[in-house]
């Protein structure tokens, strides 16, 4: 299954209160949370670039599954992380006690992000 394609933020759960344990400043916030964000993802096989545009602010990630990487958290910070796909529609990584889980079923990517015992999850649709 191939993630390519660009996709719309449809709907998201706590963003509010992930984004403050995250550490984001409240305007950061405010502005972020009512954003419809787009995300395009082009996989060349094992290898990914991801680009998720909220607004004026622009998120590029690069990797290759199974490969240590450096990765751009929300915060800004870059950090190592080793992306792996768990069957053929999800990829799995851990950056710095944060677990993400991104998974695609036919035109709809639901991105869970996991800290401690806070779940921010996002749903997004192919456009």
């Amino acid at each position: 299954m191939s993630f390519t394609g660009k996709y719309e933020l449809q709907s998201q759960e706590n963003f509010e209160p992930f984004m403050k344990a995250l550490g984001l400043p409240d305007d950061q916030i405010q502005k972020g949370k009512d954003i419809k964000s787009i995300s395009e993802i082009v996989q060349d096989g094992k290898k990914f670039k991801i680009t998720v545009t909220t607004g004026t602010k622009v998120l590029h990630n690069e990797f290759t599954i199974g490969e240590e990487c450096e990765m751009e958290m929300l915060t800004g910070e870059k950090v190592k992380a080793i992306v792996q796909l768990e069957g053929n529609n999800r990829l799995v990584a851990n950056l710095k006690g944060l677990k993400s889980v991104t998974e695609l079923n036919g035109d709809t990517i639901t991105n869970t992000l996991t800290m401690g015992d806070l779940t921010y999850k996002r749903i997004s649709k192919r456009i």
